[in-house]
């Protein structure tokens, strides 16, 4: 599995962006692909996840009502970002995991490189 997000960059408070994660590697059933973000300073967090057959979503309480996650081909999803706040600013994983939903980041076994998105204000 060779997980590859793109989308990051600097927007002002308020503007949108889309963050995409493909798994380019050996294709294989991956049940759960999520997205995780680290601040400086800070601990990874969970953002959002997505599991199928469903699909079933979670969204940590920060960003509902603003992120959207969305499966696009069979190996690869995307994160919609509307709203975003200057604490929305860290570097975002992409993660992916067999098995059931989960919000933990030990629980994933494939990580991709991280794609930074800056929210100036």
């Amino acid at each position: 599995v060779q997980l590859q997000a793109s989308g990051g960059g600097l927007v002002q408070a308020g503007d949108s962006l889309r963050l995409s994660c493909t798994n380019s590697g050996r294709t294989f059933v991956n049940n759960v692909m999520g997205w995780f973000r680290q601040a400086p300073g800070k601990e990874r967090e969970f953002v959002a996840a997505i599991a199928w057959p469903g699909p079933i979503t979670k969204y940590a309480d920060s960003v509902k009502g603003r992120f959207t996650i969305s499966r696009d081909t069979f190996n690869s999803i995307a994160l919609r970002m509307n709203s975003l706040k200057p604490e929305d600013t860290a570097v975002y994983y992409c993660a992916a995991r067999r098995s059931s939903m989960s919000i933990a980041a030990r629980d994933y076994d494939s990580w991709g490189q991280g794609t930074l998105v800056t929210v100036s204000s």
